[in-house]
């Protein structure tokens, strides 16, 4: 069911009759926040990432200040905005780029690191120490601080969902974009294992030392924090690469690195756009007849909506004025309300939907209930886990982690506007064409087709 609304609309068209509204209404209000937590948080580790590069070239102990840090975050989102209304009509070329960059990146990670640190007179780790040792940096015990380390690749493996929101804007996108998802998450496993295990080869052994980086911010220097603080993993790396192939090679990559990071934030503000658009045309945000506007002289892109995301992005990125426990809350929306956001439309299927589930052009067969029950299974262990302090039990205030908090206040005031004011006039996913169109004509877009409360075979 290709359609810009993905999980908002799966989850009306499959929940039960009672709950269709309301968690259509969850839903659709946490993916967008979640988003638009992505955009924040990838926007700000770009920004730490281009100010260590200006550490790189100046090879001194500068560290800017948390207002130097959001001008230059202030200066992304508003290029991010203009290059996502001028480039909204050629992203899959943009996204092929990115891929072949990514691709390119890897190879020669996985090359220069190790050619580069013996050339240096260095020597590598040892397999043993590589795929063996454990150094817990935290105030849990092991077992747990190595369950807490997977918040990292939760937030670098995310937003499954970017290439959903772009469906009514692909070729076959029944096909295509359950394809886009199983490429990308594949990808970044085959990729990010080789790159892992040659950065654990090449860097040095006493963690401590990499943790301290003279690369980090000040607030990306807490090694306890390594877990959640994705930003400090960006200068950790850094301090790998400069160790390995000196000043030069180190600045060439995080240039690269940098291309990478803004093709990433400029993919989420395309996404987000379309996510919230599709919510505004069904009435669901506040002054939604403004925001569903596309414009006819621009590419027909939803302007009025991304120019309201850039402004959202703006204020939220204040929180990193106040200090670490506000910045972080950037990270947190962004996992635990997308987790839930990718967990609920699934539920919905296995748990009221069977009768109304008809298998699509990709489908896993007799294996997609276990497969669905997993995914359901490990991404409410994926909500929970974003909720721990990382540094251990009984965090001090600046040490703790206000996901709950931050979510929370998303969630239950999400479920308070909809019972109070919502419900008077939210009926899920609305017909946007008249019925007597010609949906069985090839020529009619995918929008005509799904963009109402009846499946493409009823219609």
């Amino acid at each position: 069911m290709p359609t810009a609304g993905g999980l908002y609309w799966w989850t009306h068209y499959f929940a039960g009759d009672k709950y269709k509204n309301p968690l259509s209404f969850l839903i659709g209000y946490t993916n967008t926040l979640g988003l638009i937590g992505g955009i924040c948080s990838v926007d700000y580790t770009l920004a730490l990432m281009i100010l260590s590069c200006v550490s790189i070239v100046g090879e001194s102990d500068w560290t800017p200040s948390r207002g130097e840090i959001y001008a230059v975050y202030v200066a992304l989102i508003l290029i991010h905005g203009v290059s996502a209304v001028v480039t909204g009509r050629i992203m899959p070329k943009i996204q092929t780029a990115c891929i072949y960059i990514n691709i390119g990146l890897v190879i020669a990670t996985v090359i220069a690191l190790p050619v580069g640190k013996v050339a240096r007179g260095g020597s590598l780790n040892s397999g043993k120490y590589v795929f063996g040792h454990v150094d817990n940096q935290t105030g849990w015990p092991t077992g747990w601080g190595f369950m807490l380390s997977w918040l990292a690749p939760i937030w670098s493996i995310g937003s499954f969902d970017s290439c959903v929101h772009m469906s009514e804007e692909a070729l076959h996108a029944a096909k295509a974009v359950p394809m886009g998802i199983m490429f990308s998450a594949g990808s970044a496993l085959v990729f990010g294992f080789l790159v892992l295990s040659v950065m654990a080869a090449t860097m040095n052994p006493d963690v401590s030392q990499t943790l301290s980086t003279k690369f980090g911010q000040p607030m990306a220097q807490v090694g306890t924090h390594l877990s959640f603080n994705f930003w400090s993993e960006e200068a950790n790396s850094l301090q790998i690469y400069y160790d390995a192939i000196g000043k030069d090679g180190a600045l060439g990559f995080m240039i690269v690195l940098c291309i990478v990071q803004y093709l990433i934030g400029l993919s989420l503000l395309v996404a987000t756009s379309r996510q919230a658009w599709a919510f505004s045309r069904d009435g669901a945000f506040p002054f939604s007849n403004f925001f569903r506007h596309i414009s006819k002289r621009i590419q027909y892109q939803p302007i009025r909506m991304i120019c309201g995301l850039i402004v959202v992005c703006l204020i939220l990125g204040l929180l990193c004025l106040i200090n670490n426990a506000a910045t972080n809350a950037l990270f947190s929306l962004f996992v635990a309300s997308n987790y839930l956001s990718w967990g609920m439309p699934i539920f919905c299927r296995v748990f009221w939907g069977e009768s109304r589930f008809q298998p699509g052009e990709f489908y896993t067969g007799r294996f997609s209930k276990p497969i669905a029950w997993v995914a359901v299974v490990y991404l409410l262990f994926g909500v929970v886990l974003s909720m721990f302090p990382t540094a251990g039990p009984n965090p001090s205030p600046p040490d703790m982690n206000y996901t709950v908090v931050i979510n929370a206040f998303v969630w239950i005031g999400c479920m308070v506007y909809y019972f109070l004011f919502a419900k008077h006039w939210f009926t899920g996913p609305r017909m946007t064409v008249d019925e007597g169109s010609s949906i069985g004509s090839e020529s009619t877009p995918v929008t005509s087709v799904l963009n109402s409360s009846r499946t493409p075979k009823e219609e």
